[in-house]
Formats: structure tokens, sequence, C-alpha cells
């Protein structure tokens, strides 16, 4: 049974530098937080979110059906990441459309929405703002930083930028960078969104419209990059939608595939933000910790002090699993401890979303270890 989760929301003053060299002068950030913070505080988790997930890591809320948090098979009480023993921190990151300052909410100093005049943001510039809410917390170092996909990203970006403040970290079906075909799906998503004609320049919500369209289409690439063939053959293979016989229709539903992909996308229309879409996707791209030093990965690494588990899943194509076992040896160059595990699922990349049991032994057993030496040190 799932636990009751409250969201809270901090504001910042101090202005945020960003790195295209923008500035926010100020800017809030949605959370929530799951178990308690034990006296030494050593016992705080950090959770990344990957592109469309928020704060709502896990629980649900009160009154609302279906509304358990995007990792709440992982995390809870008894659960492989169990709040009985760790002080879990979920956080919104700056640009999302589901709390956190961004380019649907109002700007106070001027009294308009946001829209396309929201600064860019990077994954960097994320971290420094979630190490703001951290020390905020009282939190001085975090017993891990742990993310799928994009939060992956963040939670390696969390060993360079403060190396001290980092004990472990758990980097699930990432990557240290988006490979050309990656950018480039990117990209037409995001072509998708900005020739919609209820796009406005970024500025929709002037003219009253959302650029659903485009928005739509984004997410059927999207979700047909999330999933293996091995998925979409068993779950639909080629099914057609209305009986045995095909319709001969180049514009309506005729494989119940198309049907899905159609569901999905006009849900996700309804309560994403196309500005938001934008960004997030140009964030994922712009992520390349090794582009300062000749593409070489373990330099770029070399600042890191914590500890490490990496997992991927063999039918990730998005993030395949030599992207994870070229940040093990980039890590392993560096003398860093690691743990890698590459689990044989048919999910896709979808699977750091999934209940397999395999992956969640592996999550328990290594917060397990992490649980013990916390004990062990306030013995």
């Amino acid at each position: 049974m799932s636990f009751v989760a409250k969201p809270q929301s901090m504001s910042f003053e101090q202005p945020l530098l960003l790195q295209s060299g923008a500035t926010l002068h100020s800017y809030q950030l949605s959370y929530e937080t799951y178990g308690e913070l034990n006296a030494d505080k050593s016992n705080a988790v950090l959770i990344c979110h990957a592109l469309n997930a928020s704060h709502h890591v896990a629980g649900v809320y009160e009154n609302q059906t279906n509304s358990e948090g995007w990792w709440d098979s992982m995390i809870g009480p008894g659960k492989a990441l169990d709040t009985n023993r760790f002080f879990v921190i979920g956080v919104n990151n700056l640009g999302s459309c589901f709390g956190s300052t961004g380019p649907m909410y109002q700007n106070p100093q001027t009294g308009k929405i946001n829209g396309a005049d929201f600064p860019v943001v990077t994954v960097e510039d994320w971290v420094a703002s979630q190490e703001r809410l951290i020390q905020a917390l009282g939190i001085n170092k975090l017993a891990a930083v742990m993310g799928g996909s994009l939060g992956g990203m963040q939670a390696l970006s969390w060993t360079l930028q403060y190396p001290q403040q980092v004990e472990h970290a758990i980097v699930i079906a990432s990557a240290p960078n988006l490979t050309a075909e990656n950018i480039a799906f990117n990209e037409v998503a995001r072509r998708a969104i900005v020739t919609d004609p209820d796009f406005h320049g970024g500025h929709f919500y002037e003219h009253h419209v959302l650029p659903q369209r485009g928005l739509k289409i984004a997410r059927m690439l999207g979700h047909i990059t999330y999933l293996s063939d091995d998925v979409m053959n068993t779950k639909f293979g080629r099914a057609l939608q209305n009986g045995d016989s095909y319709q001969y229709t180049t514009q309506d539903i005729e494989f119940e595939i198309e049907s899905y992909l159609r569901h999905q996308a006009s849900k996700f229309s309804e309560y994403f933000d196309a500005n938001t879409y934008l960004l997030i996707t140009r964030a994922l791209d712009y992520f390349d910790p090794a582009r300062h030093y000749g593409g070489n990965l373990t330099m770029a690494l070399a600042k890191a002090r914590a500890k490490f588990l990496l997992v991927s899943f063999t039918t990730d194509w998005r993030f395949a699993p030599s992207r994870s076992r070229e940040m093990v040896k980039a890590l392993m160059d560096n003398k860093l401890l690691v743990t890698y595990a590459e689990i044989d699922a048919p999910h896709g990349h979808d699977a750091f979303l999934m209940e397999d049991a395999r992956y969640l032994a592996i999550i328990r057993n290594y917060f397990d270890r992490i649980a013990q030496t916390i004990q062990e040190a306030s013995e």
C-alpha cells in the first residue's frame, strides 16, 4: 500500500547564473520528501527525474485516484529504496511544467507568462539548483544521487560538480552524452512542435491556444524509442483495430499500434507544456562532460569521488548498454569503485521504470549496503 505524498515548494532569491550566460534572478522548485532525515543527516537520497516526470516520485496524493509516483514500484516503506531507512527527496527541474519555475508560469517581473522567453537550461543548471535545495534542507552530503535516463545524467553530473557532496551515484539506463541518432530524434520532435501553427513562436498562451498537434507527434516519436521491438510485437504485432480485414485507409487508424500511439500522445498533450519539451530535449542534447576534455571521458570523470552503481538493459537501444560500459571503463580508469549490472530485459528503455525482480533486487542490495555503512558509522 502506498503512502500519502505531500508536494512542497521552496523559493530562491539568490540569482542563478546559467550555463548559457543568462541569469534566473529568482525561482522556485517543487519537491517532495519521503521518510525521515536521521540525526547526523547522513541518509538523504536525491532522485533526479527524466524527460516527462516530476518531483512526484513515490506515494499517492490524498483523495486522488491513479496518482502513484512515477517510481512508486522502487521507493517506499520496505521497497528497494526503503523510506524506513532513507530520507528520499524528489525534485522537479527548472523549466518543467509541474510547479518549478518554467515557461508556462508567470514572470513576476513582467506579469506575463514566460513562454519562449524562459532561458535554455542544462543538466548542469539543474544540478546547481538542486544543490541549493539540498543545502536549504540542511544536508551537506548526500548518501546517494539516483536517476534513470536523463536523471542518470544528472546523477553523474552531481559527482563532477559537487564531488565532495555525493557518497554514491546510481546511474540507470543512461549515457555520458547523446549519439547523433538520439539528437536527430529530438530534433524531429522539436520541429513537429515549432511548426505547429498554434505554436506562435512559443508564446501560444497569449493566443489562448496549445500546439497539441505538434506535441502529439513529438510524443509518438519519443514513445517509439522508449520501447523495444520485442515489446511492441508481443503487445500489438500486426493486430488490426477493426476486425480482420484491411480498411484500405491512409488517414484513419488501421493497426492497434497506431491506436495506442495516438492515445498516449493525446494524454500527453493534455498535461505537458510544449516549451518544456523543447527545453528538456535540448538539455539532453547539450550534456557532454567530456566535451571540454577533447572527448576523453576518463579525464572528464577524474573529478568524481563517489562510489557508483550503473545499470543497463539489453533491449534499450536508445541508451544502449555499450554507453553504460563507456562510463564504467572511464570510472575504473580513475580507480573508482564501480558496480555494474546489465539486465536481459525485454522492455527497451522503459525497463528502468518496470517492476523487474532482478533489477529491483540489485537496487535493494546496493541500498542495503549503504544503510549498513550508515549504521556502522553511527555506532
